[in-house]
């Protein structure tokens, strides 16, 4: 990634404008910026990359900003002003996927509460520490040597798709039925009988509250908002990355995962 790449990248996930030491403060602490000699970015080569790439950065009252955003939301305006247009940018596929899954960039879920913005993207999942999971998933991660959970894509709404129905089971999010499964919980049964999806099954509210419980406790996220090429990338990161709760798409799916949520179908149909 150049340091102009990696400006916008700072700007992008900030969502407001930055000084140039606080740029160079963001870029010390993670990886999308290295320089060849290994030393920290000053904040002097922050303004001077800002000022020869004056298309893409504006620089007012020492506050550096994207002429253009992708994710950022743009302030309301008052009564008396038009409301600004905000432009997206889109960056490479290829920076956006290595955003997303660099471990540095993932948050509690309080922050994301506070921060998973309306709007299409991409999401994933880890785990603080593998040795909450069952010893047959937990090897599977050290063999894998990551933490990486699930990822996903919200082609409409990340706030919906991904916080709403994935985290807090406020709809049909298929990580949250398949870690549900996984803890060992099943829905009541019969209850999909006379249902048109026969593959939603829904776990009883106490239960749901449990979960909702372990994944705060125990899960990290991370998410980029974009419309461009969702499920290509998602496609990707799976192939590339395995990650545990993946079904479709991942050439390193997991039987007794795919076995526990068909057993919660069957319970959930009557069958069991």
């Amino acid at each position: 990634m150049t340091l102009h790449e990696a400006i916008q990248q700072a700007l992008l996930k900030a969502k407001k404008s930055l000084t140039a030491p606080e740029i160079a403060e963001v870029l010390n602490a993670n990886s999308w910026y290295s320089k060849k000699d290994g030393s920290d970015i000053k904040s002097s080569q922050v303004a001077a990359r800002v000022k020869s790439h004056s298309h893409l950065f504006s620089n007012a009252n020492n506050l550096i900003a994207l002429r253009s955003s992708e994710g950022i939301v743009a302030k309301k305006s008052t009564p008396k002003q038009k409301q600004v247009s905000v432009k997206k940018i889109n960056l490479d596929p290829k920076l956006m996927m290595k955003v997303l899954i660099n471990e540095k960039n993932f948050k509690s879920i309080t922050e994301c509460e506070q921060n998973v913005p309306e709007g299409p993207g991409l999401y994933a999942v880890r785990i603080k520490d593998i040795k909450a999971l069952d010893i047959v998933f937990l090897n599977v991660l050290a063999e894998r040597n990551h933490t990486i959970m699930y990822i996903g894509h919200a082609s409409k709404n990340l706030r919906t798709q991904f916080y709403e129905q994935e985290l807090r089971a406020k709809g049909h999010g298929t990580f949250f039925r398949t870690i549900g499964a996984i803890l060992g919980y099943v829905p009541e049964k019969g209850s999909l009988i006379g249902k048109s999806n026969q593959n939603n099954y829904k776990f009883a509210p106490e239960h749901e509250q449990e979960i909702i419980q372990w994944i705060e406790e125990h899960l990290i996220f991370n998410w980029i908002a974009t419309d461009t090429d969702l499920q290509e990338m998602e496609a990707k990161l799976i192939k590339e990355h395995l990650p545990l709760l993946n079904l479709a798409g991942n050439p390193g799916v997991i039987n007794n995962i795919r076995m526990l949520r068909n057993k919660c179908k069957e319970i959930a149909r009557g069958n069991k």
